[in-house]
C-alpha cells in the first residue's frame, strides 16, 4: 500500500511541470557598464516552465534599470537607484523581455515560458 501511495505521489509531481519551477531563482543583473543579464544557476536563461520564481536583481547603475515585461507582469529597479532587489513573480506561459529603459535598443533580452 506504502509503495502504491509513493508511487502515486512521484507520478503527480511528474506531471505537474510547473509545480517543480516553485522556489526556483532567477538573477538579473544590469550595469555597472552597458550590460544586462538574466541567468539561473550561473546560465543565460532562454526558457522555464510556467510556475513561481523569485528574481534577485542587482542593478549597479544609477543611470540604467532593470525592467521585466509579460503576461501580467510590469516590474523594474528605478533608472536613478542602485542596489538589490527581490521579486516574487509566477510566470505563465508566453515570452517575457527584460531591458534597461534609457538604453532598450542595446540593452536587452527575452525568455520563453511554458
Amino acid at each position: 500500500m506504502k509503495i502504491v501511495l509513493a508511487a502515486a505521489a512521484v507520478a503527480a509531481v511528474l506531471a505537474a511541470p510547473s509545480a517543480l519551477a516553485g522556489g526556483a531563482t532567477l538573477t538579473g543583473t544590469v550595469g555597472p557598464g552597458y550590460t544586462i543579464a538574466l541567468t539561473q544557476n550561473g546560465k543565460k536563461v532562454t526558457s522555464v516552465k510556467a510556475g513561481t520564481y523569485t528574481f534577485k536583481i542587482g542593478d549597479k547603475s544609477s543611470f540604467h534599470d532593470f525592467h521585466l515585461k509579460g503576461p501580467g507582469v510590469d516590474k523594474k529597479t528605478s533608472v536613478s537607484g542602485t542596489g538589490s532587489r527581490s521579486w516574487t513573480v509566477t510566470l505563465k506561459a508566453g515570452t517575457y523581455t527584460f531591458q534597461c529603459d534609457p538604453h532598450r535598443s542595446i540593452m536587452h533580452g527575452s525568455f520563453k515560458v511554458s
